[in-house]
């Protein structure tokens, strides 16, 4: 196994296999915002291949096997969250322009997308921000995830950055694994119409430097 960082020639291939695994750290909470999985779909297999989008390859550092990709970890330093974020606007025109979505469908999932957001409290300007981490079911338990988390806190600590930092919903077996990396909750998030559709309370974790 090899943990590297994505290139434009990863970028052309795994685009499902990012999408699924992307899904998986937040289910509940994507089909919320996207109203259903093939517009999530859209959008993350749109953005990966992107540098400077929200799920760009160039903020991904990915764990593989030969031809299979195993898991990802996709971060960034904190100010760029919100740049990242607008780069995901114009992926929607393509859809709009073939009758895939309408704008009446695009203004409900830009309101239910403004509503989860809510659950992410403000990033600081010196810390890493892992937005998703994820292995395939099959890889589970091997102690890849802890690799990637390690490499993200290496790097950031060479780079300077004062800590690191991630939001995981409250309740999944996620939560132990970050606590067993040392990470402390710094804040806990109840958004109130998301929590009437199912969306849990969500949990800002730390590791200072």
């Amino acid at each position: 196994m090899e943990i590297m960082q994505a290139t434009e020639a990863h970028a052309r291939k795994w685009a499902d296999e990012v999408a699924d695994l992307v899904y998986e750290t937040g289910p509940t909470t994507y089909e919320y915002q996207f109203g259903g999985r093939e517009f999530y779909d859209e959008i993350v297999k749109a953005s990966w291949p992107l540098a400077g989008t929200l799920f760009g390859y160039d903020c991904t550092t990915i764990a593989v096997e030969g031809d299979e990709l195993l898991a990802i970890e996709i971060g960034f330093r904190g100010p760029e969250f919100a740049t990242r974020k607008k780069t995901l606007g114009p992926l929607w025109a393509p859809l709009i322009e073939s009758g895939r979505v309408t704008r009446e469908q695009l203004g409900e999932i830009g309101r239910a997308a403004y509503l989860a957001s809510y659950l992410n409290v403000a990033i600081p300007s010196a810390v890493y921000y892992v937005h998703a981490l994820a292995v395939v079911e099959s890889r589970r338990g091997e102690g890849i995830g802890k690799q990637l988390m390690h490499r993200a806190i290496d790097d950031s600590k060479k780079e300077g950055l004062r800590g690191l930092h991630l939001d995981v919903l409250s309740g999944t077996p996620a939560v132990h694994f970050y606590n067993s990396l040392g990470m402390e909750c710094l804040t806990e998030t109840v958004a109130p119409i998301p929590h009437q559709h199912g969306i849990p309370m969500e949990m800002r974790m730390s590791l200072d430097f």
